[in-house]
């Protein structure tokens, strides 16, 4: 896979994304687990804390490969891009299930927060340039 050049802007958005992974990593592990416990859907076959437990790990080894792996960061972009989808049924099941977790205590915060979403995956795939892999004619 290409390492196509990034521009400095981009550089700074991967580190600031890598960070808030890193952040989020710690929180799963820590001081917000029982909140990020409030997203684990129901129909989830696992013990709802093994699960952030599990994605809180994800979150830090993609956030790490966001600040440090500059030579792979197509593939950890579009990586953290998958991983943004699949966690997206435990935002819209506290949406659906009207749990308050992280300030979202109203429908209209859990709902504005979908929106969210998109952005997120949008941003790890510009800041790593995988954008520009994914839709080169040379593939």
């Amino acid at each position: 896979m290409l390492n196509p050049k990034t521009s400095t802007i981009q550089i700074v958005f991967r580190i600031i994304l890598g960070a808030f992974m890193i952040l989020a990593a710690v929180g799963h592990l820590t001081f917000q687990r029982q909140e990020f416990q409030a997203q684990v859907p129901e129909w989830i076959p696992l013990a709802k804390d093994l699960v952030v437990i599990l994605s809180g790990l994800v979150e830090f080894a993609l956030g790490f490969g966001m600040i440090f792996l500059s030579k792979h960061k197509v593939k950890v972009g579009i990586a953290l891009a998958i991983f943004y989808v699949l966690i997206f049924p435990g935002n819209i099941a506290q949406y659906v299930n009207g749990t308050d977790a992280f300030g979202l205590d109203t429908d209209q915060k859990r709902l504005i927060r979908l929106f969210f979403q998109p952005v997120l995956i949008i941003w790890a795939l510009w800041s790593t340039g995988a954008f520009k892999v994914l839709f080169s004619n040379k593939n």
